[in-house]
């Protein structure tokens, strides 16, 4: 930490001396590093405009520099300028007609703008004048998945990993091309016979991992991952990984500790530091898990479920006015998202904000109506109110959705037993133990009255019986 501190304060220098020649305070001369390291500031926060004026400045003085190229092509392909990008590119190329970089950005601009055939055609030409083959093959690999062409892709993709069995992305992307042709089960011995050849490669072991954890064997998972660790015990990837497959097996003490060891190898980064939050949260520890979140949204402020991770804890808490704050920082960066939005309905209920919390469901069923707990939480909102009628009409929305969902159809017994429509509420009743005879003990959390839960369960027992 201590030797990175001065590139930290030189790369503040660095901005503050740009930004003041911005505002016309003064005027400072950048050598091309230096530009580099200002476009490459802006870009990561995603401030292409900012961008592109460090990049017109640069391409001023420095008008032959293929990197500074490629970055302002970058930045426009952020706003989205296809064309313009591709023009800055070909410019470029007029001055290093066989630079594998520009013309790799070159094929995958074309992708951007949708001709795929002409972007392949480009990548494949790239071939023969690049020594790192298994880059453009990835590429290649990329372009015919974006066109969901995956039969292709997959190819392509074996082809860069025997040109480099270390390409992560490369493993990464095919094992989810053979998951969205259901191949991957069968995939398996193909990612085995890497560690056939080389039984001490920790790449070959973590890529096995990567393919359990899609398969859902999270056990097996973590035995490939820890062969990987074993082999090579600064793997920031294969502990990062490790931790993520101890989560789906609720292990959570085990992922916090390989979370960490992510940390120590690999620094810190937003991403690793929600994953321990996120662990903590589990482990209902939840000042711990808010000062990672902390940490977390401090390194990325834009790293939206950093600020829902808070809000979350905030209301484990039943501190829900300050849940909500974070919410809605979480719902700015990304606002349709249906999570953020249920999770600002249920504090907007708990602090009695029933309107608020109606509207925020609303969103939320917008987003996702097949969700039933989105329903069935609305709905409680106007049954809590005793306005049944509300009630009903939600559910029958949710049922419009999800036709055959037993939860539904239980809770609108529920209602009906409550607005007094008997008749109505046998004919659910019956159509949800059809669906889900188990699940009929949700009745009784809603009639705690015993005379009531001994008339549903003679109506239940005699549909037994009849059944």
């Amino acid at each position: 930490m201590q030797e990175d501190y001065p590139n930290r304060e030189e790369e503040r220098g660095l901005i503050q001396r740009f930004e003041d020649q911005l505002n016309q305070k003064n005027f400072s001369f950048f050598d091309v590093t230096e530009l580099e390291v200002i476009i490459q500031f802006y870009l990561e926060r995603l401030k292409y405009g900012t961008a592109l004026k460090a990049c017109r400045l640069a391409i001023e003085q420095y008008p032959f520099s293929q990197e500074i190229s490629l970055l302002m092509a970058q930045c426009l392909i952020g706003k989205e300028d296809y064309k313009e990008a591709m023009r800055v590119i070909e410019n470029a190329q007029n001055i290093h007609p066989n630079d594998v970089d520009l013309n790799t950005v070159k094929g995958t601009l074309y992708s951007f703008m949708g001709d795929y055939d002409k972007a392949i055609e480009i990548l494949y030409s790239t071939l023969e004048f690049a020594e790192d083959k298994s880059e453009i093959y990835y590429n290649i690999g990329l372009t015919y998945q974006t066109n969901s062409k995956f039969r292709e892709a997959i190819k392509v993709y074996k082809k860069a990993i025997e040109a480099n069995i270390n390409h992560e992305s490369a493993l990464y992307e095919l094992a989810y091309c053979l998951d969205v042709l259901g191949e991957l089960e069968g995939s398996v011995a193909y990612y085995q016979q890497f560690i056939d050849k080389d039984p001490y490669s920790c790449y070959a072991w973590y890529n096995l991992g990567i393919v359990y954890n899609k398969l859902e064997k999270y056990e097996e998972a973590v035995k490939a991952y820890d062969f990987a660790i074993v082999i090579d015990d600064t793997f920031s990837s294969a502990y990062f990984n490790l931790g993520n497959s101890y989560m789906a097996l609720e292990k959570y003490p085990e992922a916090l500790e390989a979370y960490k060891n992510t940390l120590s190898n690999e620094g810190p980064s937003a991403e690793t530091n929600c994953c321990i939050g996120t662990a903590y949260e589990r482990l209902e520890q939840y000042e711990l898990a808010i000062k990672y979140y902390r940490k977390a949204a401090k390194a990325d402020q834009f790293y939206e479920d950093a600020w829902y991770g808070v809000g979350c804890c905030l209301s484990h808490q039943e501190k829900y006015l300050e849940a909500i704050h974070f919410f809605n920082k979480a719902l700015k960066l990304d606002p349709e998202n249906g999570n953020y939005w249920q999770a600002v309905a249920e504090a907007e209920f708990k602090t009695g904000n029933v309107i608020s919390a109606a509207e925020s469901y609303q969103e939320a069923v917008f987003l996702e109506p097949n969700n039933l707990d989105l329903w069935l939480d609305w709905s409680f909102i106007y049954y809590e109110q005793g306005d049944m009628d509300r009630a009903i009409d939600l559910i029958n929305k949710g049922l419009e959705e999800s036709p055959d969902a037993s939860e539904l159809l239980y809770r609108m017994t529920v209602y009906q037993i409550n607005a007094g429509r008997y008749k109505e509420a046998f004919t659910y009743l019956e159509n949800a133990l059809i669906l889900d005879f188990e699940n009929h003990e949700v009745l009784y959390e809603f009639f705690p009255k015993l005379e009531t839960q001994k008339a549903l369960f003679k109506i239940i027992e005699q549909y037994r019986k009849q059944d």
